[in-house]
């Protein structure tokens, strides 16, 4: 059963340099998910499989992530969240340390999946944090830490894209591991206790989640249309790397992981959007969101084959998922106080199925169709987004 949560009377905001442990957790933990996209050429080619095979590993993480996201998650209502968090931390590293040595590729695509499933900590972060803020500041701070995950999110293929093409694939996974080591030391030694909400057993708490589901259109609502807009976000992602050393380009896996740099202007779009929803409104601000990703994959798909045109592309890209990302969990975040990480994992669950789902269909799309089917499947999940917003947006059940 759930213990009703009263909303506590915050007199300060949360202390500056706690949010700043959280954004860097955030980031630091969600980068073991994209380390190998600028890589998966050159792993391909070490383990002798084909691109298609190879763009399975972008795949694996964010699966294994949906999963984390979905079974130990909702922990974050039932078992205190320090705990939770600093074991999962633990766990990720001893998965940098197998993927690091992994001897086979089906070792490191099983790997991997476990990876994703460990790396869900910001999913326990934000509910935490969110207990700890003002709800007039909610989206302020929610902006801030997502800022520290989508740097996260960019810079590691920048990092993992140089370090990999000086030093190889697997001194990225070793080095994950190590930062991940020191990471995990300072959570334990500065994250507050957070006491759980929730006093059932695991099995009632994940009945619960389809309960919350029924319950509450919103919830519906911004699981699907985050869904649609990470997955346009994937299908970019996934499949940059083999465009960008095809013939139109013909760069190496540095300058691939080197667009991250430029897609980290995005970032700075986070503080903002979550200032734009204390003032305007969740609603206003996921449809900008959209838009602006929609717009994106326009420049894409008209000016791709040039360079300012791929970056401009970019930064829209980042800006827009960014906006609309902070909009959706600052609304799902209100519904129900006493049950934050469960909604965060519904939420989250279909946003990274959905991200899932556009790994997959964008190396098929580059299979068959090439750049001009990377941009059109990426604009289609963007349109799906928008209707289901649009049509879903007044509706008190769907």
């Amino acid at each position: 059963m759930d213990i009703p949560l009263e909303e506590p009377v915050l007199t300060r905001s949360l202390h500056p340099s706690l949010v700043w442990l959280m954004a860097i957790t955030c980031g630091l933990t969600a980068a073991n998910l994209y380390y190998n996209q600028p890589l998966l050429v050159t792993i391909g080619r070490s383990f002798q499989v084909s691109d298609h095979w190879a763009s399975l590993l972008a795949t694996a993480p964010q699966v294994g992530y949906t999963l984390g996201m979905l079974l130990l998650v909702p922990l974050g209502d039932r078992l205190e969240r320090k705990r939770l968090i600093v074991g999962l931390s633990l766990g990720a590293v001893a998965c940098l340390i197998l993927s690091a040595t992994a001897p086979s590729y089906g070792v490191l695509l099983g790997v991997s999946v476990l990876l994703g499933g460990c790396s869900a900590v910001p999913q326990l972060v934000l509910p935490m944090a969110v207990q700890l803020t003002h709800p007039a500041e909610r989206g302020r701070i929610i902006g801030r830490i997502m800022s520290g995950l989508l740097l996260g999110i960019l810079l590691s293929r920048t990092v993992s894209g140089y370090l990999g093409a000086q030093l190889g694939w697997r001194t990225v996974y070793a080095g994950a591991a190590g930062v991940g080591l020191v990471l995990t030391g300072l959570l334990s030694w500065k994250l507050p206790t957070n006491p759980p909400a929730f006093l059932g057993s695991y099995a009632a708490l994940m009945r619960s989640l389809a309960v919350l589901v029924r319950e509450l259109p919103l919830l519906r609502r911004s699981a699907l249309v985050g869904g649609s807009i990470f997955g346009a976000f994937s299908v970019f992602w996934t499949t940059l790397v083999f465009y960008l050393e095809s013939p139109a380009y013909q760069y190496g896996s540095a300058v691939a992981g080197s667009f991250g740099l430029v897609g980290a202007l995005g970032a700075l779009v986070a503080p903002l959007a979550g200032t734009w929803v204390d003032k305007y409104g969740s609603d206003k601000v996921i449809t900008f969101g959209i838009g602006l990703t929609l717009l994106a994959y326009l420049v894409l798909g008209c000016a791709g084959s040039l360079l300012a045109g791929l970056i401009v592309g970019v930064i829209l890209l980042d800006s827009g998922v960014q906006a609309a990302h902070v909009a959706n969990q600052t609304l799902i975040f209100s519904l129900r106080p006493e049950a934050r990480s469960r909604l965060n994992t519904v939420y989250m669950t279909g946003y990274f199925a959905g991200g899932s789902v556009g790994s997959v269909l964008g190396g098929l799309a580059w299979t068959h169709g090439g750049w001009t089917g990377v941009c059109a499947v990426g604009a289609s999940c963007l349109i799906l987004a928008l209707v289901l917003h649009r049509s879903l947006g007044n509706q008190t059940r769907i």
